[in-house]
């Protein structure tokens, strides 16, 4: 079992199990704290048993996969069927798998409230006008899927 072992005590170590709905592992403490279990309970973090919004959590991270093999499977599509309903369902997919990606890069790099809140809404705006440039694109234009074969062709 692992153990935990305080190493600024010099007058000894001692185990003891300390609580056992909290802690199911034997915790080597200081013979001065021995009788003081509100020090222990301040000093060791036990992990929460519930995890708020981990059921969404893994329903999103479900989906980013579902979004991935999608457009794993697009990809030979718009080669060998290339049309409209190809290039809308791409640009559809690829906006979300961008606007995904860059939610987690401001997620883990930008910090402070005021600061999340215009990279969210500066991501929701950048995402948005991308997906409208693709269809506008798709619509007036070529589409995707015969733009990338017109530079495959050069």
């Amino acid at each position: 079992m692992a153990a935990l072992l305080r190493l600024s005590c010099s007058m000894g170590a001692k185990a003891h199990l300390f609580n056992k709905a909290l802690l199911r592992r034997p915790v080597i403490v200081c013979a001065a704290l021995q009788g003081h279990p509100a020090v222990l309970a301040s000093q060791i973090h036990a992990s929460p048993v519930h995890h708020s919004g981990s059921k969404s959590a893994s329903l999103h991270w479900t989906a980013e996969r579902a979004v991935s093999v999608i457009l794993l499977g697009l990809l030979p599509a718009a080669y060998l069927y290339p049309g409209a309903a190809v290039d809308y369902s791409l640009a559809a997919t690829l906006t979300l798998h961008g606007h995904w990606g860059l939610g987690q890069s401001v997620t883990d790099y930008v910090k402070g409230d005021t600061l999340v809140k215009v990279a969210n809404t500066g991501l929701f705006a950048l995402s948005a006008l991308t997906f409208a440039g693709l269809c506008y694109f798709n619509y007036h234009d070529v589409g995707i899927t015969k733009a990338v074969a017109m530079l495959w062709s050069v």
